[in-house]
């Protein structure tokens, strides 16, 4: 599990049948010393883990499933920057909000603006049913990276984002640039209480309804 505050940033490029990252900014108390075999990274939102420490960073092996997810596999071919995020410790406060690491599908970048205090990013989901997860201040992945929706249109399929100088600065989302694509991950609440929501048989009483509130102790 993660908090979508990326810790450092990194090189990534093909090793056999996984990827090497190298390290591009420091990272702190996590980096070469501090990781151990079998430790979880996320690599831009993906969750990787370290099958190899280097003196300069790790390897890790990639699923197909992964590659065809997500955009390492374009990345590792342009020996491109990523984002780096150990995993969460259960004592570590959670700045963000809790990211598995799953990338959910890509989206694409369709707008980027600067304005006095923030950029602004517009972001399209490629597949538009994921738009569903997506509600003005929700919370959501992109490359790894926590943010809040600004806002979105009518499906939630297009969305906006603010990102404020110090996540600009310390994060690749500085690299972008309209029609590159982006990993997203949709906020992992929503899609719990979705999947609780189908499970209900169609006869079950609204959750915490007035009657189940007095029936526990609570005023209706």
């Amino acid at each position: 599990m993660f908090t979508g505050l990326v810790r450092a940033t990194g090189l990534i490029e093909r090793a056999g049948g996984g990827v090497r990252l190298r390290w591009a900014s420091s990272p702190g108390d996590w980096g070469p010393a501090g990781l151990a075999l079998g430790d979880s990274v996320a690599v831009d939102g993906v969750c990787l883990t370290v099958a190899e420490r280097l003196g300069d960073g790790f390897r890790a092996d990639v699923s197909e499933e992964t590659l065809g997810r997500s955009t390492l596999a374009l990345k590792a071919d342009r020996r491109a920057a990523v984002n780096l995020e150990p995993a969460l410790r259960l004592s570590d406060r959670l700045g963000g909000h809790l990211v598995s690491g799953h990338v959910d599908g890509l989206g694409l970048v369709e707008a980027i603006e600067a304005r006095q205090e923030s950029w602004h990013l517009v972001i399209r989901w490629q597949d538009p049913a994921y738009g569903r997860y997506v509600c003005d201040k929700a919370s959501v992945a992109v490359d790894g990276v926590s943010l809040t929706v600004a806002g979105s249109d009518a499906g939630g399929s297009r969305f906006w984002i603010a990102v404020i100088p110090h996540t600009w600065a310390g994060t690749t989302l500085r690299l972008l640039r309209p029609g590159d694509a982006v990993n997203l991950e949709a906020d992992l609440l929503a899609k719990y209480a979705e999947s609780l929501l189908r499970a209900r048989p169609p006869s079950a009483p609204p959750p915490l309804d007035a009657a189940w509130l007095v029936e526990h102790g609570w005023s209706a």
